[in-house]
């Protein structure tokens, strides 16, 4: 018995190097634990099967634009470079809309908060399955004791190493076992040596309170669903910060579209004031309409340089928006709008051609009331998928379910509780005190063991009855936060199909301004050549054919949005790992 003690110290060391990792194992273990996790969860509640990980590459966007660009930063990790090497020479970066929904998948913060929201409660949830694992201990200990105090001097060395594991079952019972060795060894005297082994087990199962898989395991449940509300808020958040890139790029290219109007307006302007100044020399027109020529040249400039001034502000917005530096040279892609325009003016050309028809009327025929062309999507049906598809009102719903777990919980916690425990040891601990009783033995002929049954009576409950009924209160919150959201969901839904609606229809009455107005502008040139009209008509001409072209982008880009916000309340607007989203299958076939 002795050489095993001496085996089990002597392995004492090689216990402590497995049994101690070092922090970036830990690191690695925990990791891929919680990823692992989410993962799964992934694969079960959103039907995805792709890697998920919250580590930002070295090399970020950011930090290249910070230096290639020679961006002034405080960060003390971006290489300062030459301007041989880039610098202020470096060509601007040209994005597109799907470049800038990647870009800020990338690089924004908070989308990065986001996803380690979803790590932070996978972590959680490894550590409540924890509970339920194997729970190993170790100890090891050395003792050198020098004792003076007595008639004689002791002096002594104890040698100590003690392995247990435990675990608790998820009904709540509990088991634990401990081996412990001793050796002792005396400096004094005759020299005496002993060794110690001691082994014990004990189980306690709850019988009332405390009992039961659903009371003992709802941290863990709670905790499960907690990585399921995480992921489903990350995927609304996806989708609303796609909505939000798309709302300021499409912004943004219109403002730029109001710069290029109002720089076209500015030289149509300037050509007519100096027509203008040639007809007035040839005396064909009064020197007051020169002079209001002139003025409306310095209003178009000044219009012009504002409308630079806003695209420059809303462009830095945008690239932090897209987490980018807002000094970095971005430019977007202009030709985006373009494409838009014309795709969707070929969308609504029935809808012109149905409005030109209806604002053709006699002169003694009653005025048509304007009237919205028919919804291209029937409301209950959206509603219906709203309902279905909503990741926030499938969190509000669970919400109600975690709410009637804590009533199950806190009527458990008003019983009585009642526990039956069992033990039993063998052997003895050994120390200098009593190494002259010799050797222990590990026998369990010899063990003691006992049982018994601990009962306490539920006398003093006030915390404890509080809880209780307030959890009624949770129970009946969570419903009316359901039933809330569920009316906010169906008027936004409603709204959304109205205000998407409206915009077809704007846009289609704007192409038609924008028609009208061009042909106004060439028949005044032509009359005010002719002698038929004064300056003034043909500078309200152009102005109006500004006001039209301004007008006509803001209403393709209102349609656009309105199209993607509508998607986005229905809950259907699927966003990948890059940020790109998937618009709706059905929606698309009826385009």
């Amino acid at each position: 018995m002795r050489v095993g003690v001496v085996w089990c110290l002597a392995l004492a060391p090689l216990a402590w190097t497995t049994g101690c990792r070092s922090p970036s194992a830990h690191r690695e273990q925990v990791d891929a634990a919680a990823t692992a996790r989410i993962e799964r969860g992934q694969a079960e509640w959103l039907e995805r099967d792709t890697p998920f990980t919250i580590e930002r590459p070295a090399d970020t966007l950011r930090r290249r634009l910070l230096a290639e660009q020679a961006l002034p930063s405080i960060a003390d990790d971006v290489p300062a470079l030459d301007d041989e090497a880039g610098g202020t020479d470096t060509e601007p970066l040209v994005i597109d809309l799907n470049r800038a929904l990647m870009i800020g998948a990338a690089n924004h913060r908070d989308y990065q908060e986001r996803k380690e929201d979803i790590f932070r409660a996978a972590l959680n949830l490894d550590v409540e399955h924890g509970r339920f694992r194997e729970t190993w201990q170790g100890t090891l200990e050395a003792t050198y004791s020098d004792d003076r105090a007595g008639d004689e001097n002791e002096r002594g060395v104890v040698g100590s190493a003690a392995w247990g594991v435990g675990r608790t079952l998820r009904t709540g019972a509990e088991l634990s076992t401990r081996l412990a060795f001793d050796l002792v060894q005396l400096l004094s005297l005759d020299r005496d040596s002993a060794y110690g082994v001691l082994a014990d087990v004990s189980v306690q199962v709850p019988l009332l309170r405390g009992a039961g898989r659903a009371v003992v395991t709802e941290p863990l449940t709670q905790a499960e669903r907690d990585v399921m509300y995480a992921m489903f808020n990350f995927e609304l958040f996806k989708a609303r910060y796609a909505v939000r890139v798309a709302t300021e790029y499409l912004q943004v290219l219109q403002q730029l579209d109001q710069v290029r109007n109002a720089q076209d307006n500015f030289e149509r302007v300037a050509v007519s004031a100096r027509r203008a100044r040639r007809l007035a020399e040839a005396g064909r027109l009064p020197e007051i309409q020169v002079d209001q020529a002139q003025q409306e040249e310095l209003r178009a400039r000044d219009r012009w340089l504002s409308a630079h001034t806003t695209y420059a502000r809303r462009l830095d917005q945008f690239k932090v928006t897209l987490g980018l530096p807002a000094d970095a040279q971005v430019e977007l892609d202009g030709q985006d709008l373009q494409r838009l325009r014309e795709t969707l003016q070929d969308e609504v050309q029935a809808d012109v051609e149905a409005l030109t028809e209806d604002v053709e009327v006699r002169a003694d025929a009653p005025v048509p009331v304007p009237a919205a062309r028919e919804e291209r999507m029937d409301a209950a049906e959206a509603i219906r998928i709203a309902l279905d598809q909503r990741f926030d009102l499938q969190v509000a719903v669970g919400r109600i379910h975690d709410a009637e777990r804590g009533l199950v919980v806190a009527r458990d916690a008003l019983r009585p509780a009642a526990n039956l425990t069992a033990g039993g040891r063998a052997g003895s601990r050994r120390g200098l005190g009593n190494v002259g009783q010799g050797d222990a033995r590990l026998d369990p002929a010899q063990g003691r063991y006992d049982a018994g049954l601990e009962l306490e009576l539920p006398w003093s409950r006030f915390s404890q009855r509080a809880a209780y009924r307030d959890q009624y209160i949770a129970v009946d919150r969570a419903r009316r936060r359901v039933e809330a959201l569920e009316d906010e969901i169906k008027g936004e839904i409603r709204q959304s199909l109205r205000v998407w609606t409206q915009a077809r229809e704007s846009m289609a009455i704007q192409a038609r301004s924008v028609e009208l107005a061009q042909r106004r502008v060439d028949s005044t040139e032509l009359f005010l050549q002719a002698g038929r009209a004064q300056i003034r008509d043909v500078l309200e001409a152009q102005e109006a054919w500004v006001s039209a072209r301004d007008a006509l982008s803001a209403a393709v880009v209102a349609y656009r949005l309105a199209e993607l916000e509508l998607q986005r309340d229905m809950g259907v607007l699927a966003v990948d790992d890059e940020g790109l989203w998937q618009e709706y299958t059905k929606w698309s076939a009826e385009q």
